[in-house]
């Protein structure tokens, strides 16, 4: 079993960044070819955009009191995205490293008015986040995201953290790569309307195997890119399972998440429906300290979130 990592921390919970994608897609229009933000760190005006957003992130955090554990723009820095996209090993090398430094420059920027501020690698599958993943077997996920993890040597990546992630063999892949690596790894998963992987195990039943056929090495697990009515039923099965449910980043609308790739638009739901829904979720899981936005969200759903949990948390 692994130490968790970040620590936590006393009357203080992490918050996340938002919904970065959708942002920089639908509110600035930026192009992001197979769902990819990497390469927008080539264009200065993006840059600048981008910058200014995680500013904002960073302004919640100050305002609130919170620590944060945030990633960037690496979620589709794996070999098979990045052979798409046109980028060679080496090349691939060098922009991950790119994340991994603007991370950095933001955590010095706010230095002075955000503490206990880790930085997370993003870890996105290797096929469709909203298909099954099924085909993967544990030891091609163990050799395929060895390379992303590799290349975050020498980086000041803290942790990584596989988001969106949809079966139980590719979860168990990553977590064995992380340890290989020497870096602590967070597991994301990704769930439908019913509450389960889309390839069909339940929250719990994902999280009690794969913890099995890893002896606990996992930091932590989460859920991520669902809105809280699609993820409350798989929080109903109560269980020791919960202690190691610690992140969790709601979409912003009640939609499916299929449909909201659909629409063409940016959909942002009730910024303060959300934030009174996620303090619910930090009353009845105390031990939920890694709290933020998906799909949708931006600062106001943050800030919302934050003063919720807080109240919560009596902080």
């Amino acid at each position: 079993m692994q130490p968790e990592f970040p620590p936590r921390l006393e009357n203080k919970f992490y918050l996340t960044e938002g919904g970065t994608e959708t942002e920089i897609l639908y509110k600035w229009g930026f192009d992001l070819p197979e769902f990819a933000m990497f390469p927008l760190l080539d264009s200065p005006v993006a840059d600048r955009v981008i910058r200014d957003m995680y500013r904002r992130y960073f302004e919640v955090a100050a305002r609130h009191g919170t620590g944060m554990l945030i990633v960037g723009h690496d979620y589709r820095a794996s070999p098979d995205w990045a052979e798409k996209l046109g980028y060679s090993a080496e090349g691939l090398r060098e922009m991950q490293q790119r994340t991994i430094r603007f991370l950095e420059e933001m955590r010095t920027e706010y230095e002075d008015r955000v503490s206990d501020v880790y930085i997370g690698a993003s870890i996105g599958p290797r096929g469709d986040a909203y298909g099954t993943g099924d085909e993967i077997t544990e030891s091609e996920a163990e050799d395929y995201h060895s390379v992303q993890l590799e290349n975050l040597k020498g980086t000041a990546a803290d942790m990584a953290i596989a988001l969106t992630f949809n079966n139980i063999p590719e979860s168990i892949g990553v977590i064995r790569a992380g340890v290989a690596a020497g870096m602590p790894i967070g597991v994301s998963l990704s769930l439908t309307t019913e509450g389960r992987l889309r390839s069909g195990p339940s929250l719990r039943e994902a999280i009690e195997a794969i913890e099995e056929a890893t002896d606990g090495t996992a930091a932590w697990f989460g859920t991520n890119c669902a809105h809280p009515i699609e993820f409350e039923p798989a929080l109903s099965d109560a269980g020791s399972w919960f202690d190691r449910l610690r992140y969790i980043r709601p979409n912003a609308a009640k939609m499916d998440k299929i449909a909201l790739c659909s629409l063409g638009h940016l959909e942002d739901g009730d910024p303060v429906e959300l934030g009174g829904q996620m303090g619910e979720i930090a009353r009845r899981f105390p031990r939920a300290d890694i709290l933020g936005g998906c799909c949708g969200t931006d600062e106001r759903h943050l800030s919302e979130i934050a003063q919720n949990v807080n109240t919560v948390r009596g902080a």
